[in-house]
Formats: structure tokens, sequence, C-alpha cells
């Protein structure tokens, strides 16, 4: 029997388990494959987009389960090319005809395309498409304070998720501060920290030691002991029981603070804009 996931209660009343399932660059029959195994390990969020060229198999894959639906958070990204109120709406109605389902739990915007400026419109079509009931929950990712204040102030709806860039090198302790002050929950995106994951380091490996668990288990713990959701991705079924295998230990506080101190000045993966990256 899959194990029971902890979820987080979201500020419009639903609720988010504590780690995801991220897909990106599965695509084709290996991401049904994929997210097949991961269902059955006991992932309940799944995390596609646009840009990932893959919600057809991530719908298919949801189709094929047997799980109920409903147990299901299906989460896509509306990317910046299609900023814009009628643009924003034709771009979720094709993600529902790409995924073959119903409606879509949580639809974030994948980055403000700050240049382009025109987020402030998308979020105000999100607002409506989820009054509409085509989509559950709404959200952002990769927004700075002040791309969040404004669409706050504008449209008076606060987004329950904002995805963001978080591992050991890039702890993002500013952005998790105004997320707390806002209510909004905390996603991580590269949560391990990819090539540049510290698995070696004696603040992550000590507390794997200790405890019996991977290093990889140790940073994603680290994770969900900061109150952030993680989506790791990994096609191995093995890979994908260890990563959703958090909550039977528990850090210290002194290695938490260990772990956020592998902070690095250059802790972010990817420089320029990050629509130009197939991960956002």
């Amino acid at each position: 029997m899959a194990p029971a996931i902890p979820a987080h209660d979201l500020l419009d009343g639903t609720t988010l388990p504590a780690v995801g399932f991220g897909t990106y660059p599965l695509r084709d029959d290996e991401c049904v494959e994929a997210v097949g195994s991961a269902i059955a390990a006991g992932y309940r969020l799944l995390d596609t987009a646009v840009n990932y060229g893959n919600e057809a198999a991530v719908g298919e894959a949801v189709r094929r389960a047997e799980v109920d639906r409903d147990e299901l958070v299906v989460a896509s990204k509306l990317p910046g090319r299609d900023h814009g109120y009628d643009e924003a709406v034709a771009s979720v109605r094709g993600s529902l005809r790409a995924l073959g389902l119903e409606r879509i739990d949580l639809h974030l915007i994948h980055w403000p395309n700050p240049s382009v400026d025109r987020y402030a419109e998308a979020w105000r079509a999100l607002v409506d498409l989820q009054r509409d009931g085509l989509v559950r929950s709404i959200g952002v990712s990769n927004f700075t304070e002040a791309h969040l204040v404004r669409i706050i102030d504008e449209t008076g709806v606060t987004p329950v998720v904002n995805q963001i860039e978080m591992h050991p090198h890039f702890p993002q302790a500013p952005m998790r501060a105004v997320h707390e002050r806002l209510g909004i929950r905390t996603e991580s995106w590269s949560p391990l920290g990819k090539r540049n994951a510290p698995l070696d380091e004696p603040a992550v490996t000590g507390p794997a030691a200790r405890l019996g668990v991977t290093p990889g288990q140790v940073i994603l713990r680290w994770q969900v002991q900061l109150g952030s959701v993680p989506v790791p991705k990994s096609a191995t079924p093995e890979r994908q029981r260890a990563n959703l295998d958090l909550f039977g230990f528990e850090l210290t506080d002194a290695e938490v603070a260990d772990i956020s101190a592998l902070a690095r000045v250059d802790g972010r993966l990817f420089g320029g804009d990050p629509d130009t990256h197939e991960e956002m």
C-alpha cells in the first residue's frame, strides 16, 4: 500500500501534498510510465507545464492510474508567451485539452515575463477561470515580492503557491519570509540542486549516516522541515519511493541550519530569462 503523505492547507481552502512529483524533462511513453509508477508509489501531486511538452502524457498516466481522480492534484503552468487575458484563457483551455481532464487542480503562471509586463492580465484570467471551475487553485512560479504584491493589489486574490528555485545552495530565506507573511505556500523546483547537489557535503552526509537514509532524502527532508513542497523528478521507481519516504525521520534544528548555511551567492542554477529554459 502506498504511504499516506501529509498535506498543507492552502489559502483557498484546498490542500497540497507535502511532496510532489516533477515531470521535466520526461516525454511520451517514458513520461506515462514514470508518472504511473510515481502514482503507484504514493505521489498525489503531479507537476507539469506547457513548456515541458508532456501534458498529454501526464493526463494519460492519470487516466490509467488505479487511483480516484479526486485524490490527485494535477498542476500545470501558463508559459510567458501566453500572458494577456485572452491568451491566458486560451492557454489554459489548451492545457485542459492536452491533459484530457475536466479540470486542472493547480495552475501557475510559469514566470512573470517582466519585459512584456502582462502577468497581471494573465493573473486576472486565472482568477476568472477558477471562478468558472476550470481550475481549482491558482498560483505563480518564479515571482518576486514586487510581482506578488502587484497582482494581489490589483485583484484582491493571493496566489496559493509560488514555485521557486530552492535548494541548499539557494535556500531562498527572503522569499520564504515573504510567502510566510502573505500566506503563500513555497514550492521548490530543482529541490536537490541538480548537477550542483551537495550530496557529499558533511552537513548532508552526517545526518544521512546518523539516520540511515540517503543524502538526497536528507535534502528533501530539509525542504519539508522548512515548510516547502519539493517536486523531485525521477523515472526510477526505487528512487521515486526514496524521494517520497521522508516522514519517518527528522533532522535536528542544528542540522537544518547547517544545510541552510551551504547557501552560495551564485546558488542559482540558471541565469538570464527563465522562459528560455525548459525547466521554466
